[in-house]
């Protein structure tokens, strides 16, 4: 090395240093790696967490879990869109927070198709099932073990992952409760194969959402979408009830353009209903009513989330009439039972208490939330005021 060589990689070396030091990187998650006994290779994959994950006195929370292939690719699009869907940022809480679990590609061929394709040279495609066996029966669990999680679980795909989604959906037995299929490679299904997949498709597949969407491939683009309008409408046809699902077509996107604006789309699907806005909530009873229909279409059950109930109960508590504080207790109270590990819950439901004149109650319940988290502060602050 010349010495002009040395000065300018030393100088490269103490500029990169001083840059990291003076720009601390933002983590949106981090790599961790399994030995796969079923594929018999380590497997790396990518975490990311919700933002409250390691919140003070957030230790109660569990979170779903979403799987998405093609790891390198999407993960940081797919975290950012989670984050900010479900953070609440300006009031948008349109789905719950997650656990991101993006898996890193070692043979993406043999991995996410379910069939052996017939080629005229030797291929190692058809090692699907293999890999979902990995997926449901060593890295589910590891994922379990690891993070504080509940068995709602979404697998997202693109191309020959969406194949694969499609294939996972399809199967009468299943950890995954919804799938986002984008722009699936079904070529490899002729009309006889798709048939007899279609034949064996059972009710299981119906209490579980699919998204498929289907992208503008040009002069090829009738085929692909043929494809795909009729895997839904023979799905549709079977299910006796409604077909929890949708398939949605994007003219202005073509293969690879579509997955970002599809997850989007496929996510906001899969969770309708579960933004509603704070100020279309009136009562205790409409609020639970309108969160049944969300789980019954899910086939899960999903409480109104913890932030929207305080919102609610702050709505009404900060109104002229009598009878709205009223529900705010009443809403108050609902957040209590349903998190009842939660010291903010029993926070504001004692300052509710305290604004409608009942200090006594308030006192009990600002000292509850002290009793889950004795940093609490300004419960502390309050119980001596009111005391006094």
């Amino acid at each position: 090395m010349n010495k002009f060589i040395f000065t300018a990689f030393c100088l490269l070396t103490i500029i990169s240093t001083n840059y990291a030091q003076e720009h601390n990187p933002i983590n949106i998650g981090f790599k961790d790696k399994l030995y796969s006994h079923t594929l018999n290779e380590t497997r790396e994959f990518w975490v990311s967490l919700p933002d409250s994950y390691y919140e003070e006195g957030s230790s109660y929370k569990k979170y779903p879990v979403l799987i998405v292939l093609d790891g390198h690719v999407h993960f940081k699009p797919v975290t950012g869109m989670v984050n900010y869907m479900s953070s609440g940022y300006n009031g948008n809480l349109r789905i719950p927070e997650m656990i991101v679990a993006a898996i890193q590609n070692v043979n993406r061929r043999r991995d996410f198709t379910p069939d052996k394709i017939i080629t005229t040279r030797k291929n190692d495609s058809g090692g699907g099932e293999n890999f979902l066996s990995f997926i449901e029966e060593e890295l589910i669990p590891e994922l379990d073990k690891k993070y504080r999680t509940v068995p709602y679980r979404i697998l997202f795909g693109h191309s020959l992952g969406g194949l694969f989604v499609t294939h996972a959906y399809m199967k009468e037995q299943t950890l995954f409760n919804s799938f986002i299929a984008v722009d699936p490679s079904l070529g490899t299904w002729n009309a006889e194969t798709m048939d007899k997949k279609l034949t064996a498709v059972t009710e299981n597949s119906f209490k579980r959402f699919l998204y498929i969407a289907s992208a503008n491939w040009g002069k090829r683009n009738i085929r692909n979408r043929d494809r795909h309008i009729r895997l839904y409408e023979s799905l549709n046809s079977k299910c006796k009830g409604e077909f929890p699902a949708k398939l949605e077509y994007f003219e202005n996107e073509n293969h690879g353009s579509v997955p970002p604006i599809a997850f989007y789309k496929g996510i906001t699907a899969i969770f309708n209903g579960y933004g509603i806005s704070y100020r279309n909530i009136t009562s205790k009873e409409q609020l639970l009513q309108h969160f049944n229909q969300v789980s019954e279409r899910l086939s899960w059950d999903f409480s109104p989330p913890e932030s929207l109930i305080n919102r609610i109960g702050y709505h009404m508590l900060q109104s002229n009439r009598e009878d709205d504080r009223n529900k705010a207790i009443e809403i108050f109270l609902l957040n209590t039972e349903l998190y009842p590990l939660s010291y903010n819950a029993f926070d504001s439901l004692g300052e509710a208490y305290m604004v409608n004149g009942n200090t006594e109650l308030a006192i009990v319940n600002y000292k509850k939330s002290l009793e889950l988290n004795f940093n609490n502060e300004n419960a502390k602050a309050t119980v001596k005021k009111l005391k006094k």
